[in-house]
């Protein structure tokens, strides 16, 4: 197994900064890296560097790409001979959240889905809801006015700041229950191939993350879990592994988990 980060922008010949411990990290045990021009994908002139031996299973580690360029990434796996080791099927089934929201829909708050031409206003006033919080398919507003709103006709104002600042919206519009929430409680699981792993050795892991990881069927995602204030814990989140941060963890026992 081999892992591919994105490279430098100015100089694609090294890692992209943000990603360089977490490359030395895997290093340090044994394990083989390669890096890879995410900005040059879509010309077809990305080259995977060092080439990986024919056969090579590829893990990518690196910024969020939406599933047609992470389709090119898989096609360029394939053009040396390696298969990228989590499909594109399976790497838009953790990165969207209608998804995999029907396989934990009591463990989450409650979501639903409308395209971005839908009459989105008079859906918010059905649900009855006191508060709103709007997202995408993948991420939520966090500037200007953010994504929780109590005013349903605030969600047109959402929906334009979120087309100025992220410049699109990906896939549709979630709709999500506000829950009261301890923001400080969030924490991050990864679950590989079925087994659940939290960011310390002695941390245990909640109930509710292994109850995910039996529902879910894939091979490498993040589980993001919180604490309400009445006690119970529930999801965030799920994410592809492949695109999800180190929040909370050391890059150097996030490589340990590979090691096996």
């Amino acid at each position: 197994m081999r892992f591919i980060f994105p490279s430098n922008y100015f100089n694609p010949k090294q890692v992209d900064e943000g990603y360089s411990e977490e490359l030395d990290c895997l290093r340090d045990i044994g394990l083989e890296t390669s890096i890879i021009s995410l900005e040059s994908l879509t010309s077809g002139t990305s080259k995977i560097l060092p080439i990986p031996v024919a056969g090579t299973k590829l893990v990518y580690r690196g910024w969020m790409l939406t599933p047609d360029d992470y389709s090119l990434l898989v096609d360029n796996a394939k053009s040396v001979g390696s298969e990228m080791w989590i499909s594109v099927d399976e790497y838009r089934s953790n990165h969207y959240l209608p998804n995999w929201y029907s396989l934990i829909s009591d463990l989450t708050p409650e979501t639903h889905f409308f395209a971005i031409d839908d009459n989105l206003e008079s859906s918010l006033n059905g649900l009855g809801w006191d508060k709103f919080f709007i997202k995408d398919y993948v991420k939520s507003l966090k500037t200007s006015i953010g994504s929780i709103i109590d005013c349903s006709s605030d969600i047109i104002t959402v929906i334009a700041e979120m087309q100025k600042f992220r410049e699109t919206i990906e896939g549709g519009i979630c709709v999500r229950q506000v829950e009261d929430f301890i923001p400080e409680t969030e924490r991050r699981y990864f679950v590989i191939n079925g087994r659940c792993f939290a960011s310390s050795i002695d941390e245990e892991i909640p109930s509710i993350v292994h109850e995910c990881a039996q529902r879910i069927n894939r091979k490498f995602f993040a589980v993001d879990v919180i604490d309400r204030r009445d006690g119970c814990q529930r999801i965030v989140e799920i994410g592809d592994g492949q695109v999800s941060g180190l929040v909370g963890w050391s890059a150097a026992y996030f490589a340990t988990l590979w090691s096996d």
